[in-house]
């Protein structure tokens, strides 16, 4: 375990280019392994996540190379992955092992999934069970509801799916098994959910269809390759614009971020704060909306987050809640349940970690309660997630004492450059 100590700022200051959303490139490694042709893929994470994802695909078959953030694949064809002579590990990844269960669901091999001691104890029946729905034989631990999961496909039909949570997750495995399946397959969201999956989908030439809250698609014969570049990644630009408005003194751009408006609900929800937030150079890379985003240091003033928003910004929500805790007022953050089933459970990891550091957070069921004010000093640890990483070391910039990190290699998962970045900002 890898320790880091992390002093107050002076001030901040800086241009930073964040890696490639991970989101997107979980997705162009899977649905460029499905397609007929060569693909390029610029701007790839090579975050521990995603190599997860890659290993996986080899294992299958699938043949690519990655060099530097270039990962260039050859697709396999949609019918053409191969059943792996041994387990998949999918390491800490759940994007990994729901979504291939989505794409094992349409083959006739036997497949079994597992992963680190957290991705086991995370929810897979979420998965399982629209899968089940579909003519998918599933099974796993503790009925099906754990890893490692066991998956035996082939033979599908299509079925009409309203997701009781909102999970991209889980829409983009229905929608991946619906590849194979006959008839036509729907899910519906019960509030909009990260849509990347949709979108290269429609860019690789699948039948895929949008009405209202409902996303429709149908089995298809083939996927076009698809070459792209993968936008910055909003999540991990979310620490450096709390960075910059919750410091008394910071200035700070990012470069080449997605705006996908399905992932924009932190923003929403720091503007309604008072947050000084500009983006500029609005442009379209890969289907995907990019732009460069400037923060300036402000006075935010607690509000109550719910809702949409929370749905478009429940991998931020560590990052809120560092930002609510340098703001007037209290911060309330509702109906964010999933939080309880991240990689760690965010809610009681973030509010005991922001505890330890003076703030005063109130747990609740389905959100927290955060009083503003002053971040001190104290000994942290990030249990194994990498987004509760990052979000300490914010707090520390924004504090008043030395800030103890345990666990702080964490950031790897999504981030490898995170503390080289952070020092950049501060020097």
């Amino acid at each position: 375990m890898t320790t880091r100590t992390i002093s107050p700022a002076r001030r901040l200051r800086g241009t930073i280019s964040v890696p490639g959303d991970k989101s997107v490139s979980h997705r162009a490694a899977m649905l460029n392994a499905l397609a007929s042709g060569e693909a390029a893929v610029h701007n790839f994470l090579p975050g521990d996540d995603c190599m997860s994802t890659l290993a996986v695909l080899r294992q299958l078959g699938a043949d690519w190379s990655l060099d530097g953030a270039t990962l260039r694949v050859r697709g396999a064809g949609l019918r053409g992955l191969r059943e792996a002579d041994g387990v998949l590990d999918c390491g800490n990844s759940g994007t990994t092992m729901r979504l291939m269960c989505g794409v094992l669901a349409g083959y006739d091999v036997h497949s079994v999934l597992t992963g680190d001691a957290s991705l086991r104890t995370r929810p897979m029946a979420r998965v399982a069970e629209p899968l089940r729905q579909m003519g998918a034989r599933i099974d796993g631990r503790d009925g099906g509801r754990l890893a490692p999961v066991s998956v035996r496909g082939g033979a599908l039909r299509g079925i009409r799916y309203a997701m009781p949570v909102a999970s991209a997750q889980v829409k983009s495995a229905v929608l991946l098994a619906g590849l194979y399946a006959e008839g036509e397959t729907i899910v519906e969201e019960p509030a909009p959910a990260r849509d990347h999956t949709e979108r290269m989908l429609a860019a690789m030439g699948a039948h895929v269809r949008r009405e209202g809250a409902a996303v429709s698609i149908r089995p298809a014969a083939a996927l076009s390759p698809l070459s792209m570049r993968v936008p910055n990644d909003i999540s991990a630009a979310a620490f450096w614009i709390v960075a910059g408005l919750a410091h008394p003194d910071a200035e700070i751009t990012l470069t080449g971020v997605g705006i996908n408006p399905t992932r924009t609900g932190l923003i929403d929800a720091l503007r309604a704060m008072g947050g000084d937030i500009s983006t500029g150079e609005e442009r379209t890379v890969g289907g995907e909306p990019v732009a460069d985003i400037v923060v300036r240091s402000s006075r935010l003033e607690g509000v109550v987050v719910a809702g949409d928003t929370v749905a478009r910004m429940i991998d931020e929500a560590p990052a809120l809640a560092v930002a609510a805790a340098r703001a007037a007022g209290t911060t309330e953050v509702r109906d964010a349940g999933e939080l309880r089933v991240k990689e760690s459970d965010r809610i009681a990891t973030t509010a005991s970690q922001l505890q330890a550091l003076g703030v005063r957070v109130e747990e609740r069921d389905n959100g927290m309660a955060i009083e503003g004010g002053a971040i001190g000093g104290g000994a942290v640890r990030s249990f194994g997630d990498h987004r509760l990483a990052m979000a300490l070391a914010v707090a520390a910039l924004c504090g008043t004492g030395d800030v103890r990190i345990d666990g702080a290699e964490a950031v790897s998962v999504s981030y490898p450059a995170f503390w080289d970045d952070l020092e950049r900002l501060r020097a």
